[in-house]
């Protein structure tokens, strides 16, 4: 029994130490380009419109998106929207632009992904208050129901999690990060 347990313990060793580094922020960057890289591309891209000055000069597809209550007292009149608000529109477009192509690259990783953590948890609580989701149950949803399907409490805390794997375990060994490393020999 004793060289059965042993045999576990050595075998879990080697998976939490030498696979682990290797295999989870890898697969959690996969992941990540193959489900959200191209919703959080998509989403930028209807903010910067087609000729990308949203990038500069926030739009009112934005300020609606962004800010909808403010948007709508406003007549969605970008004009209407404050300093703050229009920085953050602004941080808001490039944040959605640029921080899943950095995670999608392996580049500036751990940083990118805390960038996603904080940018989800914006986009949550602009979609529950913001555009008014916290009233509708079946959207918010409730942890511990039985029910893995909710919108917002159940999907953005796995995003979430997703997330957190690069920001505690860095880009992997398949990434720009890395070879980065290799090439100014960092450690």
């Amino acid at each position: 029994m004793v060289a059965l347990v042993n045999f576990y313990l050595r075998l879990a060793h080697a998976v939490e130490y030498r696979l682990g580094p290797i295999v989870m922020p890898t697969l959690a960057r996969l992941v990540f380009a193959a489900l959200f890289a191209l919703y959080f591309w998509n989403s930028g891209l209807t903010k910067v419109g087609e000729d990308f000055s949203g990038l500069w000069e926030p739009s009112f597809r934005t300020y609606a998106q962004i800010f909808p209550k403010s948007a709508e007292a406003g007549g969605y009149d970008i004009a209407a929207a404050s300093p703050f608000e229009r920085a953050a529109l602004l941080a808001g477009t490039w944040a959605e632009m640029l921080l899943p192509a950095l995670i999608v690259l392996g580049l500036f990783t751990r940083i990118a992904a805390l960038g996603m953590v904080v940018f989800v948890i914006v986009q949550t609580l602009t979609d529950l208050y913001g555009h008014g989701l916290i009233a509708d149950a079946t959207a918010l949803g409730a942890w511990f129901d039985g029910d893995p399907t909710a919108l917002i409490l159940d999907q953005r805390a796995l995003w979430v999690m997703l997330l957190l794997i690069p920001v505690f375990r860095g880009g992997g060994p398949v990434s720009l990060d890395a070879l980065i490393k290799r090439r100014l020999r960092v450690y």
